[in-house]
């Protein structure tokens, strides 16, 4: 064979590696079923249930947030965020939890929520909550 030959056929086998790597990388959003399944951190999107009480007590744990959430299949799940309590989060018309499943309970490192905006009435304002790495807290980032 040629070494032109040999090259192309490298480059090709690079480029489907590349590929297989961005797709299977890629992620979208999961349910609660899905996220009991896998075991690992991924996206779960969803509303707030605004039935359910939200609980946050800033002077026994400022770093314990927990609420009700329906995912888009309608299945209602507890979720434990290890920070403050986001803004606004009853005004919230859409949740995105960055996260995995512990149990029966959803813990999330990351929430992003999508508020309409106080300003305009067409437009969603999105504000993004995650929780600090304890590095943070001593100084040393």
């Amino acid at each position: 064979m040629k070494k032109s030959s040999i090259i192309l056929i490298v480059i090709i086998a690079i480029a489907i590696a590349m590929i297989v790597v961005i797709y299977t990388d890629s992620s979208t959003y999961s349910t609660f079923t899905e996220a009991k399944e896998k075991k690992t951190e991924l996206y779960v999107v969803g509303v707030l249930n605004k039935e359910r009480d939200l609980y946050y007590d800033p002077i026994k744990d400022a770093n314990h947030f927990s609420f009700y959430m329906y995912d888009n299949d309608s299945t209602e799940c507890q979720v434990v965020f290890r920070g403050s309590k986001p803004q606004d989060i009853e005004r919230s018309e859409q949740i995105v939890l960055t996260g995995k499943m512990e149990g029966d309970v959803f813990h999330a490192s990351k929430i992003l929520m999508k508020c309409p905006s106080k300003y305009n009435e067409d437009e969603v304002e999105v504000i993004e909550t995650s929780v600090a790495p304890a590095t943070a807290f001593l100084g040393r980032e």
